[in-house]
């Protein structure tokens, strides 16, 4: 893996248009619906959206909207933990380097440098806050995970660290008497006049839709990874942020990065579920059909590679011994230390009649983390004004073209933090003038064809798996933009007055942006493997890729 000490940025960056979208979704007029007022409108309740909520200036009127329930995020369902160098055995100029060497050198070190120096002081507020992390005599247990050469992962719960740190946050959120959350409600479109961004049009659980008007907006809705057939997201990770702020023109890059997890429980017929890194930390063996243990084949660092190199040599060595899957084997560890650090992980198995212990556990890559997204500086500024952004729907700098292990709920932490008090203050210097603008949309009658939509999903979550997965290459690339174009034909145009439908319309843009990216990058690097490209070319591609929306 090659280690890069300088920003990406000494290459000239790659802009393109990205593909024909409506502007917005749906018809709507100011004079038809309601209105409601903010200082600041945060969209996503996730783990970025409540610590931005809690640098709101108390003086201001926060509102974040989640369109589930608040603890319904990627952020909870995180099991690993919170990197951060916390023990005189480490150094931040080890973690500098272990996220650049996975990030295939395309970090700004800059943003690396940054977010690795702040996350001792916010796993300390985390702490502060309530957050229960798991502790030995009186010190954070530490442990270690793929691509890191030190044990400096923080957890809680064994292997429930997300869980455990939104029910934190959660609580001190609505201890804010400035801060209001609105669940169940879904953000269809942002609104923009005079090329910034004044709040979002959303649908709540009961009513009309309304007009949310905001002096600064902050986008924190998490990622994609329902665009995939096997995933290890909830089902409401379908992309919503990236599309709309798409369509709204902001920058959108590296999109042909999305991060599969090598270990996704594989059971026929049931949802996949995460199984931590933290497990190889730990110690377990992977081991294909045969009980061969094959790691050795492809990387040194064995089942602690980096995420990338795992994913991708489990799907080599699951078309070597034609099986659908691979195994964890954890049977030479602590029976009884497994079962205590790693209950959930126990549980789920237990479900399906397994003993980690003792039988070898049925795993396979599954879409994980979205590197690409909304384009923002170190403050969370995109480049729309009046829009910012943090968390899985950025592209911050920080995670190159992989993420390392347990940097995701950090970034998180760190961005989520800047972003709400440059919005804050962004929006205390405006005055408390508070109006409606005449934003309105006609569009054309939608075709009267019913449409299938959970058909339609189905097929654009198979198509992605096969044909823009953990391999890909150009003749497979060409084939999913003709399907996803073909479906967005008669898909795009239609007006929908639901969720699933508006769900789909942005799967479908987000989809076309990663295949199209993927196509255009013929290298391999980082999670972006091309079986037709399989080396790094960094005479070429030291660089990234960004698409707007055709005017």
């Amino acid at each position: 893996m090659l280690i890069q000490s300088q920003p990406a940025q000494a290459h000239e960056d790659i802009e393109l248009q990205g593909p024909p979208s409506p502007r917005y979704l749906m018809n709507f007029h100011p004079k038809q619906l309601p209105h409601f007022f903010t200082d600041v409108l945060i969209i996503g309740g996730g783990l970025a959206g409540l610590r931005a909520a809690n640098e709101v200036d108390p003086r201001l009127q926060c509102l974040i909207v989640t369109k589930d329930e608040i603890f319904e995020s990627n952020s909870n369902y995180a099991q690993g933990g919170i990197a951060s160098v916390w023990d005189s055995a480490d150094r931040f100029e080890d973690h500098v380097k272990d996220t650049l060497t996975a990030g295939g050198s395309l970090c700004d070190q800059a943003i690396v440098d940054l977010v690795v120096r702040e996350a001792p002081r916010h796993v300390e507020e985390l702490i502060d806050w309530g957050t229960r992390f798991d502790s030995l005599d009186g010190n954070l247990m530490l442990g270690r995970e793929g691509g890191h050469s030190h044990q400096r992962i923080v957890h809680a719960l064994g292997d429930a660290t997300g869980k455990e740190v939104m029910r934190a946050v959660i609580e001190r959120t609505r201890q804010r008497t400035n801060v209001q959350i609105w669940e169940k409600t879904f953000t269809i479109d942002l609104l923009t006049h005079a090329g910034a961004v004044r709040g979002a049009l959303v649908m709540r659980e009961f009513g009309p839709p309304l007009l949310l008007w905001a002096k600064q907006t902050v986008l924190c809705t998490g990622g994609c990874g329902q665009v995939y057939r096997e995933s290890t997201n909830p089902r409401v990770a379908t992309g919503d942020g990236h599309a709309l702020a798409y369509r709204a023109g902001a920058k959108l890059r590296d999109m042909e990065f999305m991060q599969f997890h090598p270990t996704v429980l594989y059971i026929a017929g049931s949802s996949r579920t995460l199984v931590t890194e933290a497990i190889r930390g730990a110690g377990a063996h992977l081991v294909d059909c045969h009980d061969c243990r094959f790691m050795s084949q492809y990387d040194p660092r064995l089942e602690l590679a980096p995420r990338d190199i795992v994913s991708q040599s489990i799907v080599v060595q699951m078309e070597k011994t034609q099986h659908p899957c691979v195994y964890l084997s954890l049977k030479h560890l602590d029976a009884a230390k497994v079962h205590a650090e790693f209950p959930g992980f126990a549980n789920a198995c237990r479900t399906f009649g397994l003993d980690i212990s003792r039988d070898p556990i049925p795993v396979r890559p599954g879409a994980h983390y979205m590197i690409g997204g909304v384009v923002v500086d170190r403050q969370g500024r995109t480049s729309l004004p009046g829009l910012w952004a943090a968390g899985e729907v950025t592209s911050s700098g920080l995670h190159g073209a992989n993420r390392l292990a347990s940097n995701s709920l950090l970034e998180g932490l760190v961005f989520g933090a800047h972003t709400g008090r440059a919005a804050s203050e962004q929006a205390f210097s405006l005055n408390d003038e508070y109006r409606v603008l005449p934003i309105e949309n006609h569009r054309e009658a939608s075709p009267r064809q019913s449409l299938d939509i959970g058909d339609i999903r189905n097929s654009l979550q198979s198509l992605m798996w096969r044909l823009v997965g953990v391999q890909r290459r150009a003749d497979r690339l060409d084939e999913a933009l003709h399907a996803i174009r073909s479906y967005a034909r008669y898909v795009l145009p239609h007006t929908f007055d639901s969720h699933a439908g508006w769900e789909l319309q942005n799967m479908l843009t987000v989809a076309h942006l990663m295949a199209d990216a993927a196509y255009h990058r013929t290298e391999s690097r980082g999670v972006h493997l091309r079986t037709d490209y399989p080396v790094i070319d960094e005479a070429t591609w030291q660089k990234h890729i960004l698409y707007s929306r055709p005017a």
